[in-house]
């Protein structure tokens, strides 16, 4: 665009040189006036025009600051949410989301403990069995509408309620009466209501939640942290059944809201105004893009297109790990990476089938050569980073079994013997996954060298393959699971006959029992042993075979400031700030 002041100028000398280099004509004065006025007038016309073409990418002329950027933080779910319901969903595609727009009575902090949410105080009982929780007074839902004792005692009895079905319902048998309403078979109206009447969870008032459990739970205020915990707004909830399927017709009370959600796409959140912390968030928005191919997500974060990324590719890990890249970031994490043995499914139900395959794979050339993030070989279920009566519960545990390809041959054939087998050959299920894909490619070479087994793979999207572990609908499966609260029992009790989550159709007596002495006892010495106990039974019944223990390895943007990570949490960002 051409300067009109250089064209004033060029013009004010034009007219010198014409009258002789003196200015002694008035009518030659009279000229160079006008032209600087012009000039003046069009330059301020056009540089307005400019900054207006422009807006938010220059300062005007005048020096007036530019509207600064929404701060959007942007990363990878990987898949479509099963459910953004906090009484239906069940997988870390639904939760990551489910915790920035939501929130329980109580939250978790930076650091890894617990504080108060939506609770702003509570009072125990001397025998640990009542909860009465006082809820903060400006707590609102998205839509305005104030968070009440009443929306708690709904949204728990709605996932227990058995026509729900929820995956998680077992999460909540810690109240009074929740198992028995959960898992009745009971028709008739009256006495489900009966039933459901008998919970132990009731609001005495708008702003007061009583809860009695069934026996002391030591780690009780870390569970109301957790989503199958979260309130369900009462009134949307009659209104509309539907509600958690589309943004349009969501409501929830965290920190941020749903502003959109286009389905195997994107979901993009909003800072939510109606939050009793608003003041606390930086950010005003956060977009989850879903994207499978790990490699694909990778390139987008390398490009700017994506601001933190986890997880990130396995060789990717190894590489940034070996140069000291400042945007690795290696966290702890509480969780435990495992296949999955149909028990149900012949010769899976063989224990010797089970034991010869999960001692023919060599766990630490997976963890060095394949995984690459710094994980730990597992040879039990319940990964370090938990207290013990004293010192780390895993440590005191140690390795309940041990790799040996001699004792692995000698099973196998002894257990197709029995079952009548002559070879075996079976599928192996994993979601898509560059690591999972690779793991899986890895042990499907050791079983294939070490015991001439012929596995085929199969990779399909998370959700799918959720939906056919609850079905029974596989071979052997690919399975993670990150500890919902910081105790051995998150790792335990999903494996009890009656649990949910099982998703492998083992069973044992003895194993339910010594649960069931760890969640009633008052005793923390016996409770842990009895924990211990049963992961022996476990480990030596194999239903599941352990493959390592999780680090949580992401990379961050420099300019993204404030991401925790909580030890059994994706990366979290209530607190993050971008500053570019």
């Amino acid at each position: 665009m051409l300067n009109f002041n250089i064209l004033a100028f060029y013009l004010y000398i034009k007219i010198i040189k014409l009258s002789g280099g003196i200015l002694v004509k008035k009518k030659s004065l009279m000229i160079v006036s006008m032209v600087l006025v012009l000039s003046l007038m069009l330059t301020a016309c056009f540089s307005k025009k400019g900054s207006e073409s422009k807006k938010g990418t220059e300062p005007n002329i005048g020096g007036n600051a530019t509207k600064a950027q929404p701060k959007i933080l942007r990363t990878n779910n990987q898949s479509e949410p099963g459910s953004l319901h906090p009484g239906k969903a069940q997988g870390t595609h639904d939760s990551w989301v489910l915790e920035h727009v939501f929130e329980g009575l109580t939250r978790k902090t930076p650091a890894g403990g617990i504080e108060a949410g939506v609770a702003k105080e509570w009072k125990i009982s001397e025998d640990g069995l009542t909860y009465t929780f006082t809820l903060r007074d400006d707590a609102k839902w998205s839509n305005g509408d104030p968070v009440t004792a009443q929306d708690f005692e709904f949204a728990w009895k709605y996932a227990l309620n058995p026509a729900t079905a929820s995956e998680y319902a077992y999460q909540l048998y810690y109240l009074a009466g929740a198992e028995a309403y959960n898992t009745t078979k009971e028709t008739d109206a009256a006495k489900l209501k009966a039933l459901e009447d008998a919970v132990g969870v009731k609001a005495l008032n708008d702003k007061t939640l009583e809860v009695k459990l069934a026996q002391p739970t030591p780690y009780f205020l870390e569970l109301v942290s957790f989503y199958t915990y979260y309130p369900v707004n009462k009134k949307v909830q009659e209104a509309n059944k539907d509600w958690a399927n589309e943004a349009s017709t969501y409501v929830s009370n965290g920190a941020f809201k749903l502003a959109e959600w286009k389905h195997k796409e994107s979901i993009k959140l909003a800072k939510n105004e109606n939050y009793f912390d608003k003041d606390k968030i930086k950010l005003d928005g956060i977009e989850f893009v879903m994207l499978e191919d790990e490699n694909t997500a990778w390139q987008m974060y390398r490009t700017g297109d994506l601001d933190l990324l986890y997880p990130i590719p396995a060789d990717v890990t190894a590489q940034l790990n070996a140069s000291k890249d400042p945007e690795l970031v290696i966290g702890d994490d509480l969780s435990v990476y495992f296949y999955r043995f149909n028990n149900t499914k012949k010769p899976f139900n063989n224990v010797k089938v089970r034991k010869a395959l999960s001692m023919a794979i060599d766990r630490k050339v997976i963890v060095e050569s394949v995984a690459q993030g710094g994980e730990r070989p597992a040879y039990g279920i319940v990964p370090p980073g938990i207290p013990d009566v004293q010192g780390d519960y895993q440590k005191n545990t140690g390795n309940l079994f041990e790799e040996n390809v001699e004792k692995a041959k000698q099973l196998l054939a002894e257990g197709l013997k029995e079952e009548k087998m002559d070879k075996l050959s079976f599928t192996l299920l994993y979601n898509t996954h560059d690591k999972h894909k690779k793991i899986a490619e890895a042990i499907q070479e050791m079983w294939r060298k070490n015991l001439g087994v012929e596995v085929t793979l199969e990779n399909v999207e998370f959700q799918v393959k959720i939906d056919r572990e609850d079905k029974l609908d596989y071979d052997v499966a690919r399975a993670g699971w990150i500890g919902d609260y910081v105790d051995p029992m998150t790792f335990l009790d999903m494996f009890e006959s009656k649990s949910q989550q099982n998703d492998t159709g083992w069973a044992n007596a003895d194993f339910d029992k010594l649960i069931n002495q760890a969640k009633t006892t008052m005793d923390n010495s016996v409770r842990m042993k009895a924990m211990h106990d049963a992961e022996k039974i476990f480990i030596e019944e194999m239903p599941v075979m352990p493959i390592y223990f999780y680090t949580k390895p992401f990379t961050q943007k420099p300019y993204v400031k404030g991401v925790y990570t909580p030890v059994n949490r994706y990366p979290q960002f209530h607190y993050a700030d971008i500053q570019k």
